[in-house]
């Protein structure tokens, strides 16, 4: 099993000195609707580098999970390309791997079980595929609960046990949407750390997808900011904050100016999909 070796640090060839992973090249999708054509995302382009944490933010609607779908090969019939090393994605990528929202661990499967279960799909066998996952429930603070059953984790164990399944198919990307918005402000800041921790342990090359200001700029190395529909990039934001990095960076002046100034983008975004969702609520009433 290929597990890079834990850094001190930044890895000495920065990710912006390196050839990009993940290219995102002009990507427009369109929708049809009962009032017509709607665009959600309008000529999208950027470019994640190797062992980069790169974090996607914009209002409700303007795009973001339809761009995390596309880039995982989940939606089809769109303009642009998405190439991961060079290779043209075309459907669900290997080199990819999803964390999504909604809970997703297997009810009668053990954390253990759980965990293995992609390497049992890919064939692997019984002993070679628990060693594998017992490696993984570790790296993301779960020894000990490698017996138990969903039903008796909390809703952030949980989530830690699809981390563990996604990685234990050591992905090349992993692609994060909204990974712990059903969870509290306290625990969200935590399992920040223990996402900041692996990232740095398995120099992963992470992509989230957020709508929580403060969980992109405690976790990424740079924001795409979008606009809300149709969604376009409308400011990259470089966060000059050290690393390794955890949850006590929030308390800092400088986390609290990278946040003003994404939420400055942000308000305007955010003020036109509520005065388009008043709109649309306006006219059902008169229909």
């Amino acid at each position: 099993m290929a597990i890079a070796p834990e850094p001190a640090g930044r890895p000495d060839t920065a990710p912006a000195a390196q050839a990009p992973l993940l290219v995102v090249e002009d990507i427009v999708k369109r929708f049809a609707t009962p009032d017509g054509e709607l665009i959600a995302v309008d000529h999208v382009s950027f470019d994640v580098k190797p062992g980069e944490f790169v974090g996607v933010i914009g209002p409700s609607g303007c795009g973001k999970s339809t761009l995390f779908n596309i880039i995982g090969g989940l939606l089809d019939d769109y303009e642009g390309t998405v190439r991961v090393a060079g290779e043209r994605v075309r459907g669900p990528h290997p080199a990819i791997g999803m964390i999504f929202q909604e809970e997703s661990t297997f009810p009668w499967r053990s954390v253990i079980d759980n965990v293995a279960f992609p390497l049992e799909i890919a064939g692997m066998g019984r002993r070679e595929r628990h060693e594998r996952a017992r490696h993984f429930v570790k790296l993301v603070g779960l020894d000990g609960f490698e017996r138990r059953y969903p039903a008796q984790l909390s809703g952030g164990m949980r989530q830690r046990v699809s981390m563990a399944r996604t990685l234990a198919s050591e992905p090349k990307i992993l692609l994060m949407d909204e990974p712990f918005a059903s969870l509290d402000e306290q625990t969200r800041l935590l399992l920040g750390d223990k996402v900041l921790q692996i990232q740095q342990q398995l120099a992963q090359t992470t992509l989230l997808i957020t709508h929580n200001i403060t969980e992109a700029v405690q976790l990424a190395d740079r924001i795409l900011v979008m606009t809300y529909r149709p969604g376009r990039i409308k400011r990259v934001v470089d966060i000059a904050l050290p690393r390794p990095r955890s949850s006590q960076i929030v308390s800092s002046e400088a986390f609290g100016r990278h946040v003003a100034q994404i939420w400055s983008d942000l308000r305007e975004e955010a003020s036109l999909g509520l005065q388009d969702e008043d709109s649309a609520y306006g006219r059902e009433r008169r229909a």
